[in-house]
């Protein structure tokens, strides 16, 4: 059988070719976007004094979060986080816009915060802990199994 080398040389080097090419691609960055911060021309149409939450919420948008109390502000978040290859991921931008209102729920202000304005927070759901570890469905169901008093269920 003749097998022609430089044909052989040929496929070799494409197929090298190609496995460079998938080791770059791979290597190259990749950007997600996260959030929402309502455009410049959005806020302006937000008058400090005179807009209420609700016409906040109207014009602009739902929040992405608000305060904890209820009178807090509302805050728009958006992030754009960098992948690149195996590396963990990277805050790249970040912006925040804070209304914030008074006690009888107009507008009193509206800032607008970068990641310039400080230190990167990483923005995490938090999980209230629970005493219940390291215990499945079925033994927790079984534990309780002695406890039950039918006479309390009767009254």
């Amino acid at each position: 059988m003749i097998v022609n080398i430089s044909r052989l040389k040929l496929v070799r080097g494409a197929a090298m070719a190609i496995g460079l090419a998938a080791v770059l691609a791979g290597c190259s960055a990749s950007y997600r976007n996260h959030g929402y911060v309502p455009s410049e021309e959005l806020l302006a149409e937000v008058v400090p004094g005179v807009d209420t939450r609700d016409s906040v919420a109207e014009t602009i948008g739902a929040p992405t979060s608000s305060g904890v109390l209820n009178d807090g502000g509302y805050y728009y978040v958006a992030s754009r986080v960098r992948h690149y290859g195996a590396s963990k991921p990277k805050v790249v931008s970040r912006e925040l816009v804070a209304i914030n209102f008074d006690q009888s729920g107009t507008v009193s202000g509206i800032e607008r915060y970068g990641l310039e304005d400080g230190k990167a927070i990483p923005l995490e759901r938090r999980v209230t802990s629970s005493s219940i570890e390291n215990k499945t469905f079925l033994r927790q169901l079984l534990g309780n199994l002695g406890r039950f008093n039918p006479a309390t269920a009767i009254e």
